[in-house]
């Protein structure tokens, strides 16, 4: 008697918990699921030159675009540059956040300004390595001793030349998202309680051994969060390459990563709507893979490890 009871009172509350849901569900299937299954109808179409004249060929052209060596190699560039700016990223803002944690005078100081990237949009942040690395008025261009060290800074370029061109639009990308690090990993040290550092030095513990037994394990899920988000943030990065380097230099396009070549000028699939809707489908389907298995592997070491 008390579970059918209880039944009845839950189905008596579902229309109100309906009501209250239905404004979220609204703007979910919206601006979420709507696109979502119009973009993976879309990629089924087969377009013209010209992104007319679609006809549906149903999932063959998702594999067939997987298979393609321009989404392969764009793959390759998009993972080499996750692989430079994540871990880079993810180093630099860990390091600054224990520098920025010490109690010392004038150290709100230093917060404001490593923190500073944050509110420093894409566009702003692409001109201004701009002017440091572009050749000929270049920052970095003009100073003579390091010209002369690095002759690729002044010719071709740090821009132009396939070796540095990604590398160089990383180091961009790693400092517009250092402040969004850093403010993290600071809130996530200044839960840990100061006990555990206190309990660690009483029993001998150098500040290097407090750092990586005490400070790193505490730190386990919000470095899963700014992983799994830097990530994410990497495979889409698209306002750097297109004001830097517009997926060259030519004809390597050692900067072609997915989003510029699902949505870039210069792209080779640029007004065919049936293919960019197949990549950025494929890409949601790459990111999706990724973070699933950050969950599994980082997340199991974090949850093993508390």
């Amino acid at each position: 008697m008390a579970t059918r009871s209880a039944r009845r009172r839950r189905w008596r509350q579902f229309p109100a918990a309906l009501a209250l849901l239905s404004p979220s569900m609204v703007i979910l299937g919206a601006f979420l699921l709507y696109p979502l299954g119009r973009a993976v109808w879309l990629g089924q179409q087969r377009c013209d030159v010209q992104g007319r004249n679609c006809v549906s060929i149903g999932w063959d052209q998702y594999t067939d675009t997987f298979m393609s060596s321009e989404f392969q190699h764009a793959l390759w560039v998009t993972t080499k540059f996750a692989l430079i700016t994540v871990p880079l990223g993810l180093a630099l803002g860990v390091g600054l956040a224990v520098l920025a944690d010490k109690h010392l005078r004038g150290m709100a100081f230093f917060r404001a300004v490593f923190s500073s990237t944050v509110a420093t949009s894409v566009a702003v942040t692409s001109l201004m390595w701009l002017f440091l690395l572009q050749p000929e008025v270049g920052a970095l261009a003009n100073v003579g001793w390091l010209s002369d060290l690095f002759p690729v800074i002044k010719s071709p370029g740090l821009l132009r030349d396939p070796g540095t061109a990604l590398t160089s639009v990383a180091l961009s990308s790693v400092w517009s998202s250092l402040g969004f690090t850093f403010i993290l990993v600071t809130a996530g040290l200044q839960g840990i309680p100061d006990e555990l550092f206190e309990a660690a030095a009483i029993d001998g513990a150098s500040s290097t051994r407090r750092f990586w037994h005490v400070t790193l394990p505490m730190l386990g899920p919000t470095l899963l969060f700014v992983v799994i988000v830097l990530t994410t943030r990497a495979y889409q990065t698209y306002g750097e390459i297109d004001l830097l380097t517009s997926g060259g230099p030519k004809p390597y396009d050692s900067t072609m990563t997915l989003t510029y070549l699902t949505y870039g000028q210069d792209s080779i699939i640029r007004g065919n709507v049936g293919l960019q809707a197949t990549t950025a489908v494929l890409l949601f389907v790459v990111l999706l893979g990724l973070s699933l298995l950050q969950l599994r592997g980082i997340g199991k070491r974090v949850h093993y490890g508390n």
